[in-house]
């Protein structure tokens, strides 16, 4: 899970610029997910954009949108390069019209742009990365201001048609069960049942897919969905360790320091620390 700790006059967390700008991690190869909006401009390059079970092929120039929490990574990516824009939901000027905006954008969340469409999208990503670079005076409303643009423009382009996911064997299957029902806290035997198998042979594939067992790839997600509450929400401890399913708050602290190897409160106090980088195990995108 990666947050945003870029911070602007009131802790309004935006960034804006290229791939280089903003580090090794917006290209990351490995599934994770964000806390913030993520708009990627994307002029070259080859290779496939997957979010949650969709895969987009990469053909500049090409917009897409990343929502808060869904799963995404870039595969078998050569010579990546574009711009990007991170904000999260206070930084929207245009409050609930922009989040409606947003969602439809969602639902349609990689489009090829024609030519004029693409020069008029580079020319606003350049206006706000080099505002942002500059932050003069009222700058933040000026990058509000472009974000709002950007938005209304993003929703006219009609989506693309994403390429069919390949089918998911038993592994992956059980993963992404262990992704959505990381705050159930199921057991191995709950997550056989549901995907219609044995423990034992649930637990076979499943080693032989990842090395580990189901139980401990149940516990790591139970801890990242604890880590994610943690750094996104302002939850106390205790209801956190509810939220994740444990009725004992103690319980929980012991859990999370052996999962993670600090407490929930060591763990949320460093994460919220304002400093000029995107956290989260490295970077943003």
């Amino acid at each position: 899970m990666h947050r945003l700790e870029l911070s602007l006059p009131g802790q309004v967390p935006f960034a804006a610029g290229g791939f280089d700008a903003m580090g090794p991690m917006s290209r990351a190869d490995y599934p994770h997910r964000h806390t913030f909006y993520e708009i990627v401009h994307v002029v070259e390059g080859t290779g496939t954009h997957v979010l949650d079970t969709e895969r987009h092929p990469v053909r500049p120039p090409q917009l897409g949108v990343i929502l808060p929490g869904q799963v995404h990574r870039w595969e078998g990516v050569r010579g990546l390069e574009g711009s990007l824009v991170l904000f999260t939901p206070e930084f929207l000027v245009g409050g609930v019209g922009d989040e409606e905006l947003l969602r439809r954008l969602g639902e349609r969340p990689w489009a090829g742009l024609d030519p004029g469409t693409h020069e008029r999208t580079s020319r606003l990503m350049e206006e706000l990365a080099e505002e942002y670079r500059r932050g003069d005076d009222g700058f933040a409303g000026v990058l509000r201001s472009l974000l709002h643009v950007l938005l209304v423009r993003a929703a006219r382009v009609p989506g693309e048609r994403a390429a069919p996911a390949p089918p998911r064997g038993l592994a992956e299957e059980f993963l992404a069960l262990a992704g959505r029902t990381a705050a159930e806290g199921p057991s191995v035997r709950e997550c056989a049942v549901l995907l219609g198998v044995s423990a034992g042979h649930l637990t076979e594939a499943v080693r032989g897919a990842t090395g580990r067992t189901p139980a401990a790839l149940l516990r790591e997600a139970r801890a990242r969905e604890a880590q994610r509450l943690l750094v996104s929400t302002r939850l106390s401890v205790r209801q956190v360790a509810a939220r994740v399913g444990f009725d004992d708050p103690a319980y929980f602290c012991r859990f999370f320091r052996r999962e993670v190897g600090h407490s929930p409160g060591a763990f949320r106090k460093h994460h919220d620390r304002p400093v000029p980088s995107i956290e989260g195990g490295g970077g943003g995108s």
